[in-house]
């Protein structure tokens, strides 16, 4: 039994990128997929350890890269960070373009391994990952649900393109965030009923911002190793109704 990642490299725009499969090889049968995008970090082993404490040995992790081939953020202090997360964040064209070849590229070679059940297919967005992905699922993409995880922006940068979301919600919040105040998520909530969307939202009480960034402890995040798992808990269960 062992923790596989294997590197999928994509291009887009010009630029290099290499997304990760994450997965346990224990398991010998197709799993769910799972499309991921990570927070400000990028893929780097702090990301792939996220995918592989989300996947277990239930699903097939399909980690995107949106910074770039060898971006890996651990070393970069939080004004650079922000810096370039928010620069993506605002540019609706990049992050549809990006995400989609992400998607498919890390799609095609999960199936071509037969380590994913193309059937069953999710995603879960981090921080700015999960504003991110929340624009992804406006556009139409096709997860049958998608949970967003302390998720930064969640309020769409293109609110004149036409919202074509589908399949289910569940954003894991908490009431002390900083940097995603909860008039933020009440926001979040009146867009996805004005749309039909099956949502759901968990509010931890009390609870702050990067509640499952490990080793956390600043004063914009900080990690709750019990929260963390009862966000993991809460994600199997809305994926295990969709499955």
């Amino acid at each position: 039994m062992a923790l596989i990642e294997h590197p999928v490299p994509y291009e887009y725009d010009g630029g290099t990128f290499e997304g990760m499969l994450v997965y346990n090889d224990s398991v010998t049968e197709q799993r769910p997929a799972i499309f991921m995008q990570p927070d400000w970090l990028g893929v780097c082993s702090h990301t792939t350890g996220m995918a592989a404490e989300a996947a277990e040995t239930d699903y097939v992790v399909l980690l995107a890269d949106m910074f770039g081939k060898n971006y890996g953020g651990m070393d970069k202090t939080n004004e650079e960070l922000g810096k370039v997360a928010r620069s993506n964040r605002a540019d609706i064209d990049f992050i549809l373009g990006c995400g989609k070849v992400a998607d498919n590229a890390l799609t095609a070679e999960a199936d071509r391994l037969g380590l994913i059940d193309i059937s069953r297919k999710g995603a879960v967005g981090y921080c700015m990952g999960g504003g991110y992905l929340l624009e992804q699922i406006r556009n139409g993409s096709d997860f049958q649900g998608t949970v967003v995880i302390h998720v930064t922006l969640p309020i769409t940068v293109a609110p004149n393109r036409q919202n074509q979301i589908s399949g289910r919600l569940l954003a894991i919040h908490g009431s002390d965030d900083i940097v995603t105040p909860k008039p933020q998520i009440d926001a979040l909530e009146a867009e996805m009923s004005a749309h039909g969307v099956d949502w759901q939202v968990m509010m931890f009480g009390d609870a702050p911002h990067g509640f499952c960034v490990h080793d956390a402890n600043d004063n914009i995040q900080r990690y709750d190793e019990k929260l963390c798992k009862q966000t993991y808990r809460l994600m199997r269960n809305f994926f295990s109704d969709i499955f």
